[in-house]
């Protein structure tokens, strides 16, 4: 009954949300969606879907659990330093504007570091557009607002948070420069086309939530979605181990050129 029951919780969200649960690994999911409904006081995942279809406030929460809006500026700091050194002057090198995609972006820490670094090296990189897309829209409302806590920033370098940071009582809100340079919208990476043309797409510490067979189809959009020359930088704990079969090669750790 407990299997059934959350099959059709599972279907009930795809027809009420496109969003597809089956795509995520199912121990994972299950355990933590399980641990939400047990909390908010419902013995079954039927009941839990009919009080999410009534009450705004515990669908977005539901939301907000699923999605697993979890994110800082510069996380692994030394990649973003390779993106810097290496692989943003080699695309700029290639075209005179470069296109990003920060995809399943959470609640804007990407985007925004990527916005400080190109700005910090104004002087190398020039015209540049960053979109940032997310599946939670509380997420993206949060990101739209730019205030952040301390937490959020321990690995932005100290000369970027007095560049581009107003500390207000126990949180920091980022200035208008780096929020005015990210456009943000909503978009289902499992479910929604995908733009093309990007020269880079950074999308980290997501995929390792999906099964094997929709990481492998996204790899596929992702590589499409990328112009020849383009790369994808992924999180620490994505490596993809044949990345030729996507049509990518290896630049750097956790950095994928689209093969020309």
């Amino acid at each position: 009954m407990d299997d059934l029951d959350f099959i059709q919780f599972i279907a009930n969200i795809k027809k009420k949300t496109g969003i597809d649960l089956a795509l995520y690994k199912e121990a994972q999911m299950k355990r933590r969606l399980t641990s939400l409904r047990v909390k908010r006081g419902f013995s079954s995942f039927a009941d839990y879907f009919q009080a999410l279809s009534q009450d705004s406030d515990l669908f977005a929460e539901f939301l907000d659990r699923m999605t697993i809006n979890v994110s800082e500026f510069f996380r692994n700091y030394a990649r973003w330093e390779v993106l810097a050194n290496k692989i943003l002057p080699r695309l700029y090198r290639e075209s005179s504007k470069l296109r990003c995609w920060s995809a399943a972006c959470s609640t804007g820490e990407e985007p925004y570091t990527l916005a400080m670094l190109m700005l910090r090296e104004r002087h190398s990189f020039r015209d540049f557009s960053i979109m940032a897309t997310d599946i939670d829209e509380g997420a993206i409302a949060k990101a739209k607002r730019g205030i952040y806590l301390e937490r959020s920033l321990q690995e932005c370098p100290k000369e970027l948070v007095q560049s581009y940071f107003r500390k207000d009582g126990i949180t920091y809100q980022i200035s208008p420069e780096i929020v005015n340079a990210v456009t943000f919208k909503k978009h289902n990476l499992l479910a929604d086309p995908f733009d093309s043309g990007f020269d880079l797409i950074i999308c980290r510490n997501v995929m390792i939530y999906f099964t094997d067979e929709a990481k492998h189809e996204l790899y596929h959009k992702f590589s499409k979605a990328l112009r020849p020359g383009g790369t994808l930088f992924v999180g620490s704990t994505e490596q993809i181990f044949q990345p030729q079969q996507y049509q990518f090669e290896s630049e750097d750790t956790f950095f994928y050129r689209k093969l020309k």
